[in-house]
């Protein structure tokens, strides 16, 4: 069995990467499928007895299929919340993209898609000369963009986007609406929507139901098409 792999990027960090793709990992095992995340980089973890756990990817693991352990998810975790490839060097490692391949593949073996959700935006470094658009844009795998909806996300939103479809299939993006409520909210999604290379597959509310699922059948098509 192979894998369908969809790449979760965004226009900056903290804009909701993880809020999209566990509810997309929700929606995929509700239809039938089973669905892992894979967060091959985490900084800003916490000291556990088990080992250095990260939020993001602890939510990942709770919304994806049964089966995958913590250390299958996220592979490379550094406990300061800076970048990833400052992260590594300061705890005197580097990130491999062997080994970000070979957990990859592993999860392949074992479910029907694979959410590989990024770390901050789309050319966050992974070291000296690499970041997640050459990982990304090698595989040629497909790529959702998250766009944080606040001041300053229209230019984030078409750099990025501009940047991804040079790389590599941009399938669409998500509006994530994010508090304070964005001023003029509806003008800048008309604006977007209308502008942007690739479909809007989804506007997220502020406030969604706890466990949130955004993987209609409609989707499904988008992203394996």
């Amino acid at each position: 069995m192979t894998a369908r792999t969809l790449f979760v990027t965004g226009t900056d960090t903290e804009i909701g990467k993880t809020r999209i793709a566990t509810a997309l990992l929700r929606g995929l095992v509700a239809a039938g499928h089973t669905a892992v995340g894979y967060k091959p980089v985490a900084s800003g973890c916490e000291v556990t007895p088990e080992g250095l756990r990260n939020e993001d990817a602890l939510a990942l693991m709770a919304a994806g299929s049964p089966g995958f352990t913590y250390d299958e998810i996220n592979p490379c975790a550094f406990e300061p919340a800076i970048a990833p490839h400052i992260a590594a060097a300061d705890a005197g490692t580097l990130i491999s993209r062997d080994g970000l391949d070979a957990g990859h593949r592993s999860l392949m073996t074992r479910a029907d898609w694979v959410v590989v959700e990024g770390a901050g935006g789309w050319h966050v470094p992974l070291g000296a000369d690499w970041d997640f658009a050459d990982w990304v844009g090698g595989h040629g795998w497909p790529a959702l963009l998250v766009v944080g909806m606040r001041l300053g996300c229209v230019n984030h939103a078409m750099l990025s986007a501009r940047a991804i479809a040079r790389r590599t299939r941009l399938v669409g993006w998500v509006a994530n609406t994010l508090p304070p409520r964005q001023p003029r909210l509806d003008e800048n999604l008309s604006w977007l929507t209308a502008a942007m290379p690739a479909p809007c597959l989804a506007r997220v509310p502020i406030d969604p139901p706890a466990e949130h699922a955004i993987a209609p059948a409609c989707w499904l098509g988008e992203l394996a098409g």
